[in-house]
């Protein structure tokens, strides 16, 4: 998923609200500060997932392309999960 800055940002914002509301968090630095070290946290993940993504991608056309015409059966969408879920497991990476 791919989300826009200013998305980010009230994700961010509500993260920090709702944190902060259930007395979850004593930040030691300004408001501000949090919300913005939350939003470089979120596009970092963001970013990890969406190199991920590329990769798999890259992978399926690898495999599709070396099994040539045995590839009339396959399921790309599901494959391409099947190969998201290792990478992501190899990588440490949640979905």
């Amino acid at each position: 998923m791919r989300l826009k800055e200013e998305q980010i940002q009230r994700l961010s914002e509500k993260v920090y609200n709702d944190l902060s509301a259930a007395g979850l968090i004593t930040p030691r630095r300004e408001r501000g500060a949090v919300v913005e070290g939350i939003s470089k946290a979120i596009s970092l993940d963001m970013s990890g997932e969406q190199a991920l993504e590329r990769d798999a991608e890259r992978l399926l056309n690898e495999t599709i392309a070396g099994l040539g015409r045995a590839t009339a059966d396959i399921d790309r969408r599901k494959m391409l999960r099947m190969i998201k879920d290792r990478l992501a497991k190899e990588r440490k990476i949640v979905l």
